[in-house]
Formats: C-alpha cells, sequence, structure tokens
C-alpha cells in the first residue's frame, strides 16, 4: 500500500491552484468533473505524492459539506491497494466501518472507497485502484 494523493477542499480552485503551483513549483492537471461526487478536481503531480484540489459544485457535494462544517482543507489521505474488492472485504471483516462497501468511480477513472472517521481516529481514508489492474 502506497500513499497516492492528499484531498485537499478548496472553496475556489480559481483562488487555490495558484497558491499550490507557487508552492509546489508544478501546474496543476487540467479540470476534471466528477460527477458522482459532484466535485470539480485539480491535482499537482509532486516526486513522491498528488496533491488533489476538490471544488464541490452544489451544495449537496460531499466537499461542499465539508467546507461548511470545517473550512477549507485536508479532506482525505488516499493509499493505492492492489485490490480494492478484497482489502475492502478484509477491512470489513477486521471490524473497520466502511462508507463504501463497494468501489465506485472516482478521479482519474480510478476505483474508490471510503473508510468511515469513526473507525480511523477521524480520519477519512480513501482506498484507490486503477482499473486496469
Amino acid at each position: 500500500m502506497k500513499l497516492n494523493h492528499l484531498g485537499i477542499a478548496v472553496k475556489s480552485l480559481k483562488d487555490a491552484v495558484p497558491v499550490f503551483e507557487k508552492i509546489f513549483g508544478v501546474k496543476a492537471t487540467e479540470l476534471e468533473y466528477v460527477e458522482e461526487q459532484k466535485v470539480n478536481v485539480r491535482k499537482l503531480h509532486l516526486e513522491n505524492i498528488d496533491i488533489e484540489l476538490l471544488e464541490g459544485t452544489s451544495p449537496e457535494s460531499p466537499i461542499s459539506k465539508f467546507i461548511e462544517k470545517k473550512g477549507e482543507g485536508i479532506h482525505h489521505c488516499s493509499f493505492d491497494v492492489p485490490d480494492i474488492f478484497q482489502s475492502l472485504s478484509d477491512l470489513k471483516n477486521g471490524g473497520i466501518e466502511l462508507i463504501n462497501e463497494t468501489p465506485r468511480t472516482g478521479a482519474d477513472d480510478m476505483l474508490i472507497a471510503f473508510l468511515h472517521p469513526k473507525s480511523t481516529n477521524n480520519i477519512l481514508i480513501e482506498l484507490s485502484q486503477h482499473k486496469d489492474k
């Protein structure tokens, strides 16, 4: 398992992207809209991790709700797993509460699933797997 990216909730990609581009000295990817999550996404690819900037596109978006409750900031940590289905099964059998028992499609056409923060010391953890693996 390896750390894939940090998801950061922002109110405005237009305002946030230039700041993070200056900090890390790289250009963000083009805008990607993830309809299922109602979010716009831009990523900064760093040497050892990606920074995923997330902007809600509706009040029902998990990102919009997060910002309303907690403000902008780190939303989740994402880890690549070799077999997301097996990982979810193992975690559930081990007593970890899952938000998603079945993976869904996220940014970059990845399979993703979230673990409930109640089971992870209040950290939202995302598991991710490339669909072609």
